[in-house]
C-alpha cells in the first residue's frame, strides 16, 4: 500500500508531519488551503478511518498507526477550540 505523510501547520505557526497508510488523504485535502479546525478534524478523521480499514481489507487487521494519527490530531485540535478562528494550514504531501 502506498503510504503517505501530510504536513500541516497548526494555528499557533507549529508544523506537522501526520501519517498515513493510504493516500486516501489526497482525496480529503489540497496542498496550500487552510482548512477551519472542525473540518480538519472530520476531514482526517475520514480519511484515515478510510486509510485504516483499507489495511484491514488487505491484511485483515486495522493499521494502529493511522489510529493513533488520528487521535494525536483530535488531541491537538482541543488545544486551538478556543479560538474563534483556528485554521490549519495543509502544507503539502510527502509519498513515502
Amino acid at each position: 500500500m502506498p503510504e503517505v505523510n501530510f504536513n500541516i501547520q497548526w494555528p499557533d505557526g507549529t508544523k506537522q508531519s501526520c501519517y498515513s497508510p493510504s493516500l486516501v488523504v489526497k482525496k480529503y485535502f489540497t496542498p496550500g488551503e487552510k482548512y477551519e479546525l472542525a473540518e480538519f478534524v472530520e476531514k482526517s478523521r475520514t480519511a484515515l478511518n478510510i486509510a485504516s480499514d483499507r489495511v484491514k481489507q488487505a491484511y485483515g487487521f486495522p493499521c494502529s498507526k493511522a489510529l493513533k494519527q488520528l487521535k494525536q490530531i483530535e488531541a491537538k485540535a482541543t488545544e486551538y477550540q478556543q479560538l474563534s478562528e483556528a485554521q490549519v494550514l495543509l502544507i503539502d504531501f510527502t509519498d513515502l
